[in-house]
């Protein structure tokens, strides 16, 4: 059988010019001697432009080893394969994916090599994103794991502070309401029982209002309270509690305060500035021993972009600045790092919770602040609190009537699902002479409200119950009956309330637990409010 010819030189040219990848020839002097059209779209240069010249200079090539070793690998096995860095015509670098195949000589030398190219740059980059993609997802999981470990960390801390000062506080109580157990079957004479009982009663008074503060110390700094904002000029509320930080502060320290004129107001919870400051104050004192000099400022600022990108939780806009500065001891860095976490404290056993700089750090935030604190060992310390200012104007005045539910004759729905709290409140109420209808959830309120035939003045309801929620409560019943004021009780109501913790508007809160003078005068204060 006849073998085919073999096909022209020609022949090979015009099939290898229709292949995509680069191919190009060379003699055994490097000159190039073959270009194809996937060449030209590889690198740019025309046949007439890559014809005669050095492969290697033309294209900058960067060779995985010696060039002369590449070529001794071609002459003694027909062909070498790898990647190599390879330059266009406009500069750009290429990765291709290159094969060469030996051409020999009669005397089975190397008379040139064929060079086919395959562009893989876009195919290394997609490769190189995606390892960068699972190296970010590895390095953001690390990251997961650690703030996991640092938040099990500090909940552990949290709880074992929390569990240690309750229990402090349980033991008291329990053991002073055994005393008053063992008091009543006593066969002493009954004044000197009465004494024993007193001092027992206050001992317990004492632990529950203790517990209580400890309580909305969490709450503060969890930012979880339920807040009740008012238009403030913190200038006011400085000058206001003056008296107060020159007790707590003692002789030994002096407090001077520089208040700027036209400050601009903020919206936050006065009682909760206060005690920012008091907080504040009881730090600087016991950072001064020997004594020393305590600074209040307030400065209107203008926080811009700029300044706010730099600083996390910040927001452009105006706010007021107030500076809380101490000619202390200061602080050593490490300790810096921590002095806003719950329960971390420098003080000695038994002298504080660790709860005052973390509910400083919570009010703020609560109130859309921003806190920073600098101290050197031996200089003192300076915190900084930044309060988002508001155009907000004061609430007016408010009118007093001298009604008869004003004088504790009021008729007062009261609505608590834990029954024990329910009948406390009851006796409470009753006792200062109120008529009380009450009511274990949502909608048994609104029957009992059905069923009443006269006027009811007030709403007394728990904010979190089953069923159907305080706010709820009033909304519909407000329907009914507009004209009847609403007081809310809760301890931890946020997420009930609005996104801000904020009470409804035309709703007032108290805040758990109360002492039965407390809600009296908050039941007072709400049935005297204006409509």
């Amino acid at each position: 059988m006849a073998r085919s010819p073999e096909p022209e030189p020609a022949a090979h040219a015009a099939l290898l010019d229709l292949a995509p990848d680069a191919i190009f020839a060379r003699d055994a002097d490097r000159r190039i001697t073959f270009w194809n059209r996937g060449a030209q779209s590889t690198y740019g240069f025309s046949p007439k432009e890559a014809d005669g010249t050095d492969a290697g200079k033309l294209l900058r090539t960067e060779y995985p080893i010696a060039l002369e070793e590449i070529e001794r690998l071609v002459t003694e096995t027909g062909g070498w394969e790898g990647d190599l860095v390879q330059h266009t015509r406009d500069g750009r670098r290429l990765v291709v994916e290159s094969r060469w195949a030996a051409q020999y000589d009669n005397a089975g030398g190397l008379a040139g090599l064929l060079e086919v190219n395959r562009d893989i740059t876009a195919r290394l980059e997609v490769q190189a994103a995606l390892l960068d993609l699972q190296a970010e997802a590895e390095r953001q999981r690390l990251q997961n794991q650690l703030l996991e470990a640092q938040r099990l960390e500090s909940l552990g801390q949290l709880a074992g502070g929390i569990a240690h000062d309750f229990n402090n506080l349980l033991a008291v109580i329990i053991n002073c309401a055994e005393f008053l157990a063992a008091s009543l079957d006593n066969e002493t004479s009954l004044e000197d029982r009465r004494k024993g009982m007193r001092e027992d009663v206050a001992q317990i008074g004492l632990a529950s209002e203790r517990a209580a503060h400890l309580t909305h110390q969490l709450l503060a700094f969890a930012r979880r309270e339920v807040i009740q904002p008012e238009v403030v000029d913190v200038n006011d509320v400085v000058e206001n509690i003056e008296q107060l930080l020159h007790r707590t502060l003692g002789e030994q320290v002096e407090l001077h305060s520089s208040l700027a004129d036209d400050l601009c107001p903020v919206l936050i919870d006065p009682g909760r500035l206060e005690q920012i400051l008091v907080n504040l104050a009881v730090n600087a004192r016991d950072a001064m021993p020997g004594g020393g000099t305590l600074r209040i400022d307030t400065e209107n600022m203008d926080v811009d972009e700029e300044y706010a990108a730099s600083r996390e939780d910040l927001s452009p806009g105006p706010h007021i600045r107030l500076r809380v500065s101490d000619s202390g001891v200061g602080m050593a860095p490490e300790t810096l790092k921590r002095v806003f976490d719950p329960f971390f404290t420098t003080k000695p056993e038994g002298q504080g919770t660790g709860l005052g700089l973390a509910t400083v750090y919570g009010i703020v935030k609560q109130a859309g602040g921003w806190t920073h604190i600098y101290s050197e060992p031996g200089i003192g310390t300076t915190f900084t609190l930044l309060l988002p200012a508001t155009d907000q104007l004061g609430a007016p005045a408010e009118r007093h009537a001298d009604s008869p539910a004003a004088r504790g004759e009021a008729t007062i729905l009261l609505v608590e699902d834990e029954d024990a709290l329910r009948e406390v409140t009851r006796r409470v109420l009753t006792a200062a002479g109120h008529q009380v209808i009450a009511a274990e959830s949502g909608p048994a309120a609104l029957r009992a409200a059905g069923a009443h035939p006269g006027q009811i003045d007030l709403l007394l309801s728990d904010v979190i119950m089953p069923q159907m929620t305080g706010p709820q409560l009033a909304e519909r019943l407000l329907v009914e009956r507009p004209s009847v004021r609403v007081l809310l009780m809760s301890g931890f109501a946020k997420p009930i309330l609005d996104s801000g913790g904020y009470v409804n508007v035309g709703m007032t809160l108290i805040e758990k637990p109360f002492t039965g003078p407390v809600l009296l005068a908050k039941v007072a204060q709400t049935l005297q409010r204006a409509g």
